[in-house]
């Protein structure tokens, strides 16, 4: 005769009711933990913060200072000047980063900086893709007598000093706006309302925060906002921002160092050529620059349908969750 189960093996045991939060928690923590907007919100007060504390600081060394204004001048962009503000910047957003992935239980890299091998690859293609746009654009406005190369500004020591400093500063500001708008932003937002929303959200404050910048103007914040979407397509087609930076990073070189023209509405110091724009603004983009020329929504154009053609989906990126875009499946690679 078989021996039945003593009664408290008989019956399954029931799970414990689900805790109730309170509808003032319901606002902050969502089923995935702290909710998207808080997290990206969070962020950014960690980056500004850490930012304005370094301003701070640095306000109260008068040796410090007196270096800084030696080396710049005022509404001009100083190789130099840009070099420290975006290693700050750079290193106050990677420890905000730091902060909320311990926070999610990530890892930093699942903010868009996955790609194993593929990194350096991806890196080196985005800068070739930054340097053959921004060179489209000038040769196109220069075949319609807006853009003149005149002659060179800088001769041997003082052309390699500045040709690495401002590559520094450049891949330094493409890595900073890239890893906090396509990182880490891009990454919070698409868990509260998926991935394209929140790269037209990511853009649309993108494009609106370079309304800031000395000179810049509505058509110049646009091309910003579009160059953000471009930026989100290579992201969702190999599931990092590696291609991203680099394209950042060469075409901000090209503009400003090797064709000495204003970027954003800034012109910079220290580059390459005793270049000229002439004509008018929808050619040359008037004191914007050329991301107000007309011919580069044109090229934004080409290039966002040139990336759909060439970095096609595949295996990994066509089954991408998305509150998981961005980190690479570690055993599967893009088919370019």
């Amino acid at each position: 005769m078989s021996t039945p189960f003593p009664p408290e093996f008989s019956e399954p045991i029931a799970p414990p009711p689900p805790q109730r939060r309170s509808p003032v928690a319901n606002v902050f923590i969502g089923p995935r933990g702290l909710r998207a907007g808080w997290r990206a919100l969070c962020f950014v007060l960690i980056t500004a913060g850490l930012l304005l504390g370094f301003q701070f600081a640095i306000s109260h060394m008068p040796a410090v200072l007196r270096a800084i204004h030696a080396q710049g001048q005022e509404h001009v962009m100083s190789p130099g000047l840009m070099l420290i503000s975006e290693l700050l910047a750079c290193f106050c957003a990677l420890v905000a980063a730091t902060l909320m992935a311990r926070v999610e239980n990530r890892s930093v890299a699942d903010y868009g900086l996955r790609g194993r091998g593929l990194r350096g690859r991806f890196f080196v293609q985005g800068l070739v893709w930054g340097i053959v746009e921004i060179s489209s654009l000038m040769l196109a406005i220069a075949a319609f007598r807006g853009f003149s190369f005149g002659n060179l500004a800088l001769h041997g020591g003082e052309l390699v000093k500045y040709t690495l400093l401002w590559a520094m500063v450049f891949l330094l500001i493409g890595f900073f706006e890239e890893f906090t708008f396509r990182g880490y932003l891009q990454h919070a937002f698409q868990q509260g309302m998926g991935f394209w929303p929140a790269a037209i959200l990511a853009s649309t404050i993108f494009g609106a925060l370079h309304l800031h910048n000395v000179g810049e103007d509505w058509a110049g914040a646009l091309m910003a906002g579009l160059f953000a979407i471009l930026a989100c397509l290579t992201l969702r087609r190999t599931g990092s921002i590696w291609l991203a930076i680099g394209m950042h990073a060469g075409y901000d070189f090209g503009e400003t160092f090797l064709y000495s023209v204003p970027d954003s509405g800034v012109p910079p110091s220290h580059s390459l050529l005793h270049s000229t724009l002439h004509g008018p603004s929808w050619l040359t983009g008037g004191a914007v620059g050329p991301e107000g020329s007309i011919f580069a929504l044109v090229m934004l154009v080409l290039a966002i349908v040139a990336v759909h053609f060439i970095y096609p989906p595949n295996r990994w990126t066509a089954g991408m969750h998305d509150e998981t875009a961005g980190a690479m499946p570690r055993n599967l690679s893009p088919r370019i």
